[in-house]
């Protein structure tokens, strides 16, 4: 019996030593084939945009082909539960925000993933500020007036969302100004923006990329940014704050995670590559012009980040009022 134990426990050893050996040989060989990064928003979102442009530049510094693939649908949880349960091997990333990875858990009930478990953190590559616009036919120019507007009107003003950033934006401005307003929710920004500029909605909180362009073509009229400051990025809107909401200082942030227990060579090559990318000036000045402020940190800065913006947006969705659905 103890001999039968003694060669169990070296087939044990040795069917890990094997793993061991597999897992190293694979990291030493990557990427030999494309890589995929999965996206919780459609095409044409703010992340979805800025990522195919730092894709390209990955691309060329891995000399692998870069897929994107957009998994938009239940706030972000479609992608983040995939690449969750990807192969940990370095193929299947994920590129995302806050919406996954800081307000899901307290927005949803049932959360397929563990944020922080269930990934391994990579590299941050910037905040994407948010701004609120509206509907051009609304009678307000300021956000000072659309909160008149709205209390002169209760019940008429509703908000579109499509992420956790529009959601808890448009819940905190609800709850700090006193308004009463319909939520009216969307699997991704590009279409729920569609309905704000068409007038079935009356406004909504959404990245300064997808906005501008149609605030630009007087489309959208835009009222304020989201952030406790002005954004560089569009310097004639105040903030929320300024304008006149107390206690309002919300941003989106964006980065790149994998599955959980990749090896550490791979997130190591991954996090270099990518930090070089959003670093150059050229490469965050094209960044800038399309609403985001680029930076990037170590794979260790990020997962310290996540915990901390888990903790800041429990409080953001709690104070707002939002139940988890």
């Amino acid at each position: 019996m103890l001999s039968s134990l003694i060669r169990a426990l070296r087939n044990a050893g040795a069917a890990a030593l094997c793993l061991a050996a597999a897992t190293g040989a694979q990291a030493d060989n990557w990427p030999s084939r494309n890589i995929t990064l999965v996206l919780p928003f459609a095409a044409g979102s703010g992340t979805d945009t800025t990522t195919r442009l730092i894709s390209q530049h990955l691309s060329q510094a891995l000399g692998v082909g870069i897929v994107i693939e957009n998994k938009a649908g239940a706030n972000g949880m479609i992608a983040a539960t995939y690449v969750a349960r990807a192969a940990p091997d370095g193929y299947t990333l994920l590129v995302t925000t806050n919406t996954t990875h800081s307000a899901n858990p307290y927005l949803l009930k049932s959360l397929t993933y563990d944020p922080v478990k269930d990934f391994t953190p990579i590299a941050r590559t910037g905040d994407l500020p948010f701004m609120l616009v509206i509907h051009p036919e609304l009678p307000a120019k300021t956000v000072g007036e659309l909160v008149a507007y709205g209390k002169a009107n209760p019940g008429k003003l509703s908000y579109a969302s499509g992420s956790s950033s529009a959601i808890v934006s448009g819940a905190t401005f609800a709850h700090n100004a006193g308004l009463d307003l319909l939520h009216v929710p969307y699997k991704s920004s590009p279409p729920a923006l569609n309905d704000v500029m068409g007038g079935r909605v009356s406004m909504m909180f959404v990245d300064i990329l997808t906005g501008l362009p149609h605030v630009n073509g007087n489309a959208l009229r835009a009222l304020a940014v989201t952030t406790k400051d002005r954004s560089p990025l569009v310097p004639n809107l105040p903030s929320m704050q300024e304008a006149g909401v107390p206690n309002f200082d919300i941003s989106s942030w964006q980065g790149y995670f994998g599955p959980a227990g990749m090896p550490r060579e791979i997130v190591t090559r991954l996090n270099a590559e990518i930090r070089k990318i959003v670093e150059k000036p050229e490469i965050k000045a094209q960044l800038a012009t399309l609403g985001m402020d680029a930076f990037s940190g170590t794979p260790e800065q990020l997962g310290t980040f996540v915990n901390e913006q888990l903790v800041l947006w429990e409080k953001l969705i709690r104070d707002a009022g939002i139940e988890k659905q």
